[in-house]
């Protein structure tokens, strides 16, 4: 595939809503060489309209920067877009059904993937036996991974294809696969994807993201999650057609190798812990519905070495953590790391932790004092959290309100990022700011605007940019364009209730997210000055 080769236009857009610090009552804004040029008033568009290619006429439409999905899984994505979800499955007479009609209507696939599957919200709890998905694919090789993509069911043709799994930590006969058996069934299954529908599911996971107002994801990737083909070749898609910029991190110890295949950091899953919906995310006290405190894969000593050589190699490093246990070992390894070559340049170095879920007020402490990042996701506290949801089953309902803190975290000065972990919860910005706004756990709330920004601007500063993400003069030209109902301004001091649409506030407004409320409707997604998604009409 060749190179692109289209320039970004000059672009004047006016009569519409610009949310901007520049100016909070701007309707009109002015692109340049792929950068935000001018940000104003209609009357003062006048004087750009005939020096520009193009002007956009937004109808009263919405503009806002472009979201950044800080944690994806791309090819996962797209395979789960265009291959078997099990998400909506009810029970698990529903999942095996559509296991067998997408075994029956996919004859000529090497390999059969499907994910999503909860067996903690079917009633009886049990998950797919490996006798039972035999005999409804034929026999042929199925993978299924459990919602958090820590666990999966698999058919005996698919163990086949991995030799020694049967030995490997976390295999039981009869059981999900855990551990090293699942990276290794995972590895086997993703190998017999051909190139042809590795490319169609990362063309389908960009455009998807592209058409929800999302202009960048951090893709997360490594040697135990996907391949090196993978990576790079996701990498050079998203740099030769139209779609959102993607960011690599490489989950390597390795760093020579995550800078060779042009990562950004050697950072992402790499993995700590595993999670909670599979027992495997490491606990400090045992979970409630099981004797052991979960898996520990990294220790403190190699946190500390891995960010020391990242720190001196000047790359990012990062870890997967969610159970207490694993962010105090993260904790630890980074304050020795800092205790070795200076406080400064581990903070100047941003590494970051993903999902950080089980915090204390101490890691809490840390973590700003470390300059950590907490790459977070909002939605999984919508789809587990509560009194009855799937973290009180594991921990009791004490331990599962203390999950996800993110007002905390924020009040500690602890830089937010938003992502979805998609596949694991679905590309969903405006629903990720929502969660996080009106989180299960009042006191974790954070305001609507302070979640808008985590899912923008922070994801952006995640990466050591402090100049994106935001629609000034002189950001890149990443935005994206909403049909929304009434704008409304939170009070600075005000988490979720108090809302107002004074335009004396001098305050860019932001869509009503309360619960209820149509979620704004994307329209078009530039990136770079370049569209990438244009809607229905628009």
């Amino acid at each position: 595939m060749s190179e692109r080769t289209d320039q970004p236009q000059t672009v004047l857009l006016r009569r519409g809503e610009v949310h901007s610090p520049a100016d909070p009552f701007a309707t009109a804004m002015v692109v340049e060489r792929g950068q935000v040029a001018w940000v104003g008033s209609e009357g003062a568009a006048d004087a750009f309209a005939d020096g520009v290619d193009e002007v956009v006429d937004l109808d009263g439409a919405l503009v806002t920067p472009a979201f950044t999905d800080a944690h994806v899984h791309t090819t996962s994505t797209g395979l789960a877009l265009t291959g078997l979800d099990l998400s909506d499955a009810p029970s698990l007479d529903a999942a095996l059904a559509l296991v067998r009609d997408f075994a029956a209507a996919r004859p000529d696939d090497r390999v059969l993937l499907g994910h999503g599957w909860d067996a903690a919200r079917w009633p009886g709890g049990r998950a797919p036996r490996r006798d039972e998905l035999d005999e409804i694919t034929g026999g042929r090789p199925l993978y299924l991974s459990r919602i958090d993509v820590h666990s999966a069911v698999v058919t005996t043709a698919l163990l086949d294809l991995a030799p020694g799994v049967r030995g490997k930590a976390g295999f039981s006969d009869g059981l999900p696969l855990t551990r090293d058996a699942h990276h290794a069934v995972r590895a086997a299954a993703f190998a017999a994807v051909t190139p042809a529908q590795r490319a169609e599911a990362q063309r389908a996971a960009l455009a998807h993201a592209a058409s929800l107002g999302i202009g960048s994801v951090h893709e997360c990737g490594g040697p135990k999650i996907s391949s090196e083909d993978d990576f790079t070749g996701l990498l050079r898609l998203a740099r030769e057609v139209p779609a959102p910029r993607v960011i690599g991190y490489w989950a390597d110890q390795d760093i020579d190798k995550a800078r060779e295949l042009g990562a950004v950091g050697a950072a992402g899953d790499l993995f700590v812990d595993g999670a909670l919906g599979s027992h495997t995310a490491c606990l400090h006290q045992p979970y409630a519905d099981a004797d052991h405190t979960g898996t520990a894969y990294l220790h403190a000593a190699a946190v500390a070495a891995h960010v020391v050589a990242c720190t001196e190699g000047g790359l990012q490093a990062g870890f997967h953590a969610i159970g207490d246990a694993a962010v105090s070992a993260v904790v630890e390894g980074v304050r020795a790391a800092a205790e070795k070559v200076g406080l400064a340049r581990v903070r100047a170095a941003r590494h970051r932790v993903e999902h950080a879920e089980m915090l204390t007020p101490e890691t809490i402490a840390a973590f700003a004092e470390l300059g950590l990042t907490a790459s977070v996701q909002p939605a999984f506290d919508a789809l587990w959290g509560g009194q009855d949801g799937m973290y009180a089953d594991r921990l009791g309902a004490e331990r599962a309100r203390t999950l996800n803190p993110f007002a905390a975290l924020l009040r500690a000065g602890v830089p937010l990022a938003f992502g979805s972990d998609s596949p694991v919860t679905p590309l969903d910005p405006w629903g990720t700011v929502r969660a996080a706004a009106f989180h299960r756990t009042p006191e974790h709330r954070v305001s609507v605007r302070a979640a808008f920004t985590a899912h923008t601007r922070g994801g952006w500063r995640a990466v050591g940019r402090d100049d994106a993400g935001v629609l000034v003069p002189g950001a890149p030209a990443d935005y994206a364009v909403w049909r929304t109902d009434e704008l409304v301004v939170q009070a600075p001091d005000d988490r979720v209730a108090r809302w107002s649409t004074d335009p004396r506030s001098g305050t860019p407004g932001l869509p009503d997210l309360t619960p209820g409320h149509d979620l704004p409707r994307c329209l078009r997604t530039v990136v770079g000055g370049r569209t990438v998604f244009v809607g229905p009409g628009e």
